[in-house]
């Protein structure tokens, strides 16, 4: 299937590692020109010359996505230096905890006001696109309760019903809106990678019960975020993709 990227450009927040750069590099491979964001300088600049080998353009700026004023100018400058922009991706998060009211903080100003900001900031252009989409990375921890209430939970909810509500409005202006919720997923640097190390009994007991008996990868979260992103989805909008594996035990209707 041609999922219609070549040539397309997107803009990811937080595209340095994880996840987030497991999206630019599956959207490189597809053609599409990027600009990414993250908080280190030298792995930014190791995430765009890794980019770049597919032929792509690749612009980057190092920020710390809580801060609008960077965050701002960062996004001004990547509609200008990709000549426009046709996809937003909102991947960047501040992570779970729950020792303090301090994660509220942390969670709101990365996970949601970053998003929120940057959607405001990058619609105007989006709607000089024929194929706008904006995606919102988010978590299954949004749609099942936890063992504690955390923070980043019921962020991740909150950003969910966001962007439902976007799509409703954007898709006037023929820009689509998305979530998509990964499960747990092992990777290099990932939380459960720790976890495998400094908690197997835990790990082990979470694998066991996953209907798959293993837990999902950072290419698998992208791949789905990829094509929900395209133009292969062209009729998809308002949706929240669950990409777990059947790890979430609901019936999704």
């Amino acid at each position: 299937m041609d999922l219609g990227l070549r040539g397309k450009r997107a803009i990811i927040t937080g595209g340095t590692r994880g996840i987030g750069f497991r999206i630019a590099q599956s959207l490189a491979e597809e053609g599409c020109n990027l600009s990414i964001c993250g908080r280190d300088p030298a792995r930014l600049e190791t995430a765009l010359a890794a980019l770049r080998k597919t032929g792509v353009t690749a612009h980057g700026a190092a920020l710390n996505a809580r801060d609008a004023e960077p965050l701002l100018a960062w996004l001004d400058d990547a509609v200008t230096a990709l000549g426009g922009v046709d996809i937003l991706i909102l991947n960047v998060s501040g992570g779970g905890g729950v020792d303090s009211e301090l994660n509220w903080k942390k969670n709101f100003d990365i996970d949601l006001m970053s998003a929120v900001r940057s959607c405001e900031r990058i619609t105007p252009a989006l709607k000089k696109s024929d194929a706008g989409s904006i995606v919102f990375v988010g978590d299954v921890a949004s749609v099942e309760t936890g063992a504690e209430a955390a923070a980043y939970n019921a962020i991740k909810a909150g950003i969910v019903t966001h962007a439902a509500q976007l799509s409703q409005k954007l898709m006037r202006s023929n820009i689509r809106v998305n979530s998509v919720s990964p499960g747990p997923l092992l990777f290099p640097g990932s939380s459960w990678e720790m976890m495998r190390v400094m908690d197997a009994k835990r790990f082990r007991n979470v694998t066991s019960q996953h209907p798959g008996r293993r837990l999902g990868t950072d290419l698998e979260a992208a791949n789905a975020i990829t094509f929900i992103a395209s133009p292969a989805a062209s009729w998809v909008t308002g949706v929240n993709l669950v990409v777990d594996g059947g790890f979430t035990k609901r019936v999704q209707f």
